[in-house]
């Protein structure tokens, strides 16, 4: 897709080479830290929750904290996708949620007084691909509707910072509307790019997933994402990575260590207490690079490798590309962290390991090795089950002509107790130089009818694995013709 084709340009047309701008050295987003008295710890999460802007200038609470503060606010949690045009699923039963244009026109019409958007890019209109595509009349409507809504009421948007050939139309057009918009330069800054796709809406709701701003998101690409409404504490949460990002766009520089009121208490040793859907949930909010992490913060990675550590029985994983290796960097670098995790507990824990991954017409040859090693673990007689299948989405003649588009863009992960929902995919770019974020969801208890975020991710991805796109990947597979 267009995402990770633009962030091949940044890095490899352009010339720029990972050494030659590295970015600077921070401290742990999560740090170690003092123990609190029981007094000063309740009444710096009061006052957090009642400032969602402002955090108390002491650390987070330590690891030693199984939970963190409670929210009680009734958050709603919705799992929405976007499914390319003629791709049929025949599951049984169906596995059908409410799409990702529908959850967008939602989150507008439900704004009161903010949209805070954090992208990569905007091309909601095809004007860029000079195809004349009927089915990118969605991203057009969004577009409308943001723009309209610019004039109303206050709308940001943080974007990395476009080329010069790139289309700027839309953003022209919102900011020509009443849209504040800030550019963050993440060459400068990182070396990598701002990769995230989330909105904030009146400081209560939240999309977050893999759709960019982009018509293709909603109708030509296979994407996967949540909403969560009316959940203020979340947002809030949410929010300061947001602010983060609007501040970078301001400043050009990090800083180190961040102002308190980027702080978090919400982390994986210590996530936020809240009900969705009417059942407990833990949940916490990760992001990436580990220099844009505010005290408090979990890495990006580390939630990662703690989701996969955590899992008792399996580990599915839904990626685009997934390479253990500095996919951009000059000279090369292998970098193992989430290959090794994955072999490590397949063998100490007999955990089953499934990855879903896309296969089209920009996958890099070079992935299919790193693909079949880790497939090659696998002898049912040992416990060991490691299994990797390839997602092909079809495309008619007339398809084919869209640029970047027919891939199944999906960045989730799910285990028999967590349900992780990116913004990345999985090389060590995106989690060392690249501004990504993820939602991170322990509810595997239900106390309503409602199923729960993991058991909804565990039934999509098992309809992918099992539909006709899927091939399994083996040491003898022929490839030939295949993307």
């Amino acid at each position: 897709m267009k995402t990770d084709i633009a962030y091949d340009q940044l890095v490899n047309v352009e010339g720029r080479k990972q050494d030659d701008k590295k970015a600077p050295m921070y401290p742990r987003c999560v740090l170690a830290l003092a123990t609190l008295a029981t007094v000063l710890l309740a009444a710096m999460a009061v006052y957090n929750l009642l400032s969602p802007g402002v955090t108390s200038s002491h650390p987070a609470p330590s690891s030693s904290l199984r939970k963190g503060e409670s929210c009680s606010d009734p958050c709603k949690i919705v799992v929405v996708e976007s499914i390319p045009e003629g791709l049929k699923f025949n599951s049984t039963p169906p596995t059908a949620h409410p799409s990702i244009f529908q959850a967008w026109l939602s989150l507008v019409a439900e704004a009161r007084s903010s949209v805070d958007i954090a992208s990569f890019y905007w091309t909601l209109t095809n004007k860029d691909t000079g195809t004349s595509e009927p089915t990118a009349y969605q991203g057009e409507t969004i577009l409308k509707e943001l723009a309209e809504l610019s004039g109303k009421l206050s709308v940001r948007i943080a974007v990395n910072t476009p080329q010069q050939s790139q289309p700027q139309d839309d953003l022209s057009l919102l900011s020509d509307s009443g849209a504040d918009i800030r550019t963050v330069n993440m060459r400068e800054l990182t070396s990598g790019v701002l990769h995230t796709k989330f909105w904030v809406v009146d400081k209560k709701h939240i999309f977050i997933g893999s759709a960019n701003m982009d018509w293709r998101s909603l109708t030509q690409v296979k994407e996967l994402g949540v909403v969560v409404y009316n959940c203020s504490c979340l947002a809030a949460d949410l929010g300061k990575i947001f602010e983060a990002y609007w501040f970078l766009g301001e400043s050009q520089s990090i800083p180190s260590p961040w102002p308190t009121n980027f702080s978090t208490l919400y982390n994986k040793d210590t996530p936020l207490q809240v009900p969705l859907n009417n059942t407990p949930a833990s949940v916490y909010l990760s992001s990436s690079p580990p220099s844009f992490c505010a005290a408090g913060r979990t890495q990006d990675l580390q939630s990662i490798l703690s989701v996969m550590d955590d899992a008792q029985s399996f580990i599915y994983i839904a990626v685009m590309n997934y390479l253990p290796t500095m996919e951009f960097s000059h000279p090369k670098r292998y970098w193992a962290d989430i290959d090794t995790q994955l072999r490590r507990v397949a063998y100490e824990k007999r955990v089953k390991v499934r990855l879903l991954i896309s296969c089209w017409a920009s996958t890099q040859p070079v992935m299919f090795p790193f693909l079949k090693s880790l497939a090659s673990v696998y002898e049912p007689k040992s416990k060991l089950d490691i299994q990797v299948r390839l997602f092909v989405v079809p495309a008619s003649p007339k398809q084919e002509e869209i640029p970047f588009a027919r891939v199944n863009h999906n960045k989730y992960m799910v285990t028999d107790k967590i349900a992780y929902i990116g913004t990345s995919n999985w090389s060590g770019d995106y989690f060392e130089h690249t501004a990504g974020s993820a939602l991170v969801v322990n509810q595997t208890a239900s106390q309503s009818l409602e199923p729960t975020v993991q058991s909804q991710l565990k039934a999509v991805f098992e309809r992918d694995w099992s539909s006709d796109y899927s091939t399994p990947l083996t040491q003898h597979s022929n490839l030939k013709g295949l993307c």
